[in-house]
């Protein structure tokens, strides 16, 4: 239900679309960031998007809706601290965007995007501890870029199975990440291996 309400949003809207739902993801729309993404991807291979438009907004509406939660809990984080932990639900998220910030410091926020719910509590957190804007914006819009990247072009190479993957990704999203990281890692490794051993080649015949 949630994708055809996206698919509607995008044929009514267009591209900015993307960038409204992704950006006002932070107040609870039912709509997954990933299936988002991956619909953007998935758009764009069906020729229906452009690729580079459809990418950059669905990045820019990441990066917004990051740096919102960061400026609420920068600028208003001590108004709404009490009331948001007195939010069984809302409380539990905020606890561990704090633990996970203690641990990590600013690397917290590029984790934190990996992790349902807490990639929407962890900059309102680093805000509310004073984080200054320019440390924020070094550790998050490069994972944003990341991060979108990885998701829009799996929606890309996918296409008509975004909705069936983002299901199981809502469900194992760090445990996909971790693989999808490990794949990415082994491929690179792969090519300079390739690349190292076709040099050697080249060298003994010479």
């Amino acid at each position: 239900m949630a994708y055809d309400i996206l698919l509607n949003f995008i044929e009514q809207v267009g591209y900015v679309a993307l960038f409204l739902v992704l950006c006002l993801g932070l107040i609870g729309l039912p709509i997954p960031n990933e299936t988002v993404v991956m619909t953007g991807g998935a758009l764009a291979a069906a020729e229906v998007l452009s690729p580079i438009p459809a990418f950059v907004m669905t990045c820019l509406g990441i990066c917004s809706a990051m740096t919102f939660g960061y400026s609420i809990g920068r600028f208003a984080g001590s108004r709404f601290a009490g009331w948001f932990k007195s939010r069984k639900h809302i409380g539990k998220f905020l606890i561990k965007s704090e633990e996970l910030s203690d641990k990590y410091g600013g690397y917290a926020i590029s984790i934190s995007l990996c992790l349902p719910f807490l990639r929407h509590a962890t900059p309102y957190v680093v805000g509310m501890n004073r984080m200054r804007f320019t440390r924020f914006i070094l550790f998050a819009y490069p994972s944003a870029f990341v991060w979108t990247l990885a998701y829009f072009i799996l929606g890309f190479m996918v296409s008509d199975q975004v909705e069936h993957l983002s299901k199981l990704i809502n469900k194992y999203e760090s445990w996909f990440m971790f693989l999808l990281a490990f794949a990415i890692v082994a491929f690179i490794a792969y090519r300079i291996y390739k690349a190292k051993s076709k040099k050697d080649s080249i060298e003994r015949t010479m």
